[in-house]
This record gives C-alpha cells, structure tokens and sequence, in this order.
C-alpha cells in the first residue's frame, strides 16, 4: 500500500510509504521528514503511482492546536445510518433535545436512509445542525448488523462503527470543547442542570483532570405507552417514527446485568475510543451516576417480561415540552414532511 503526502497537491513534495495491503480498516502511520509541511493525503494499493493528479487525496486535519475558543461546546457524533433508516419522528425530536440542552453540530454517517429521512437531513444540513458523512461501507465489505461478530462471517461489524466514531472525534478534536459518542436512538439529558453546558461545568469543576466521562444507559421500551395520551399529536400520526414522549417508563437495574455506558469526551484527551468507553486516552475517567445524568434510550424492551407497574415512571423529557413541540413542528414542516 502507498500513501502519498502533498504540500497542496503539488507534485514533487510528497513522500510514499509502502506496507502490505490491507483488506480491513487499520490505523496507518506515515513517517513524514520533518520539513515536509503536508497538507493532503492519499492512499493506493498500488506499489508504482504513475500519475499523482488521478489520485484522491484528503485533507490532513488537526495541523494547528487549539486549546480555547472552540467554535463549538457541544458536538453528537452518532456512528452510522444503515438500513434504509426512517424514524423521522424519534430523529427529529431527539436533535431538538439536544439542541435545546446546548448542542450545536451533530455528525451523523450515512449508509442508507429511507426518503422521508433523506428530507430531514438535508434541512438540518441547510439550517447548520447537521454534518452528513456518506459512508457507502456496504459496497466495498460485507457487515454485520449485529455485534456478535464471529455469528456473522462477515468482514466488519456494525458497518464500521468504531471506525466512524474515532473518525468523528479526530474531525472534531479542535472544533468542539466536547464531544458526546451515542446511538441514534439514545439521548444524554443531565438531570440535575437545565443544560449539557451547566452539566458540565459542575462535574469539570469537582473533577479537572477528568477527560472521560461514562453515562449510564436506561432503556425506555417503545412498547409501553403513558396512559393519558396527551402527545397523541393529530399532526405527528401519519409522520414515519416513534414518538418518544409517550414511552415515559423505564426498566429497573438489574444488579447481576452490566449496564452499558457511552460517553461525553473532551476529544484533544482521546487516542482511541471503543462504543462503551474510550480505549486509550489522557486523563482520568469517571462514572457519572444516573442521578445526575443518565442516557435515555427508547428502543425495544431488553426485560419484556415486565408489566408497567414493575417500570419505573420517568417523565424528564416532558420537561422540554414547551419548547420542544413548536420546534418539531416546524422542522417538520420546513423539511417537508407535513403536507
């Protein structure tokens, strides 16, 4: 394999390194000289590159340090969308969550989306929210939907997910103050602060030297609905999704169960992340308890067998409700959802 270094994408500055080819994503190092100031970078397969002005080449990020005016406090790395992914409603209201408690990017990686999806992404694109990756991983390797690798026999799990989620925080290692790493279904709310900045703040402040910070994850199956109705919206029935204000029970701890965790990063600490917590990295690490801030997940049941009197009764994303539904509905409306 050759990776070529360029000042600019001029020929003559760069420099090529060959190792074996490799079939599955890998970390490659590329020894530069020190006086070669690269600017882009590519990578062939091929051991003799005749022409340099055919190749791809990507931009080196990360060149300058930053360690204050970042121009964002908050970032949402979410892995990857695959599957022809659809649930407008829970996607639309989970980003005007988080925006509401203080985040300003998201970074999603598109596989696949289904239509009424695509329109959304490309008004949260337009309106400055959202950054889309394309990530057409399935062309090029067979993956997994599942993260029982070795049941599958494929060449990647997860459609690469823990390679997009340390491609993100590169990406946003001088762009945000902090980055937070969950699935497209999870939310980090912080139950004692009004806002992630608040949230963050406080637990910086008792613990400094802490870059690394484990949120609990809570589920909140999709099965079991809240009994008075009052977010049987008329205007949200015909929209594609789960609407994430009706499921307000949550499954008890089960002691002799590992409860998962993801995470809330300063990304200028972090080497290397997995999806549950973060492999190599400066700094400590810290559990924050549920108490404080917890990741609410609606999904499919994990303790099914439960009626709702054994759930747990968690309305916290109904204190957003003021703000929240006017805002769902006009990105809604803007995206072109409503007709």
């Amino acid at each position: 394999m050759n990776i070529s270094t360029v000042n600019q994408v001029e020929p003559g500055r760069g420099r090529e390194l060959t190792k074996p080819t490799v079939k599955t994503p890998k970390d490659l190092l590329c020894r530069m000289k020190p006086t070669c100031d690269a600017t882009h970078i590519a990578i062939s397969t091929s051991q003799c590159i005749s022409d340099i002005h055919s190749m791809t080449f990507l931009p080196i990020q990360n060149r300058k340090k930053v360690e204050h005016d970042f121009p964002y406090n908050f970032t949402v790395c979410i892995s990857n969308l695959f599957g022809d992914y659809n649930n407008v409603l829970q996607f639309v209201q989970t980003i005007e969550i988080y925006k509401i408690l203080g985040v300003q990017k998201v970074y999603i990686y598109n596989t696949s989306c289904g239509p009424d999806l695509e329109k959304v992404l490309q008004y949260y694109k337009e309106e400055g929210t959202l950054e889309v990756e394309p990530w057409p991983i399935d062309k090029y390797l067979n993956s997994s939907k599942g993260w029982k690798f070795p049941e599958h026999k494929v060449d990647l799990k997860n459609y690469g997910q823990l390679t997009t989620l340390n491609d993100c925080i590169y990406r946003n290692m001088y762009r945000s103050r902090y980055v937070l790493l969950n699935d497209i279904d999870e939310i980090i709310v912080p139950y004692q602060h009004a806002t992630l900045g608040l949230l963050m703040e406080d637990l910086q402040r008792k613990n400094p030297s802490v870059s690394v910070f484990l949120i609990e994850n809570h589920i909140f199956p999709n099965t079991v609905y809240e009994g008075d109705g009052r977010f049987n919206l008329p205007q949200w029935e015909k929209v594609p999704g789960v609407n994430i204000l009706q499921h307000i029970y949550r499954e008890p701890d089960r002691n002799y169960v590992f409860s998962p965790t993801k995470m809330i990063v300063n990304p200028r600490e972090v080497i290397q992340t997995s999806v549950y917590s973060v492999l190599k990295n400066y700094g400590g690490t810290l559990n924050v308890p549920p108490d404080v801030c917890r990741i609410i997940n609606i999904r499919e049941p994990l303790q099914g067998n439960l009626t709702k009197e054994q759930l747990i009764a968690d309305t916290k994303l109904w204190d957003y409700e003021k703000e929240l539904l006017p805002n769902v509905d006009r990105a809604l409306k803007n995206s072109g959802i409503y007709n």
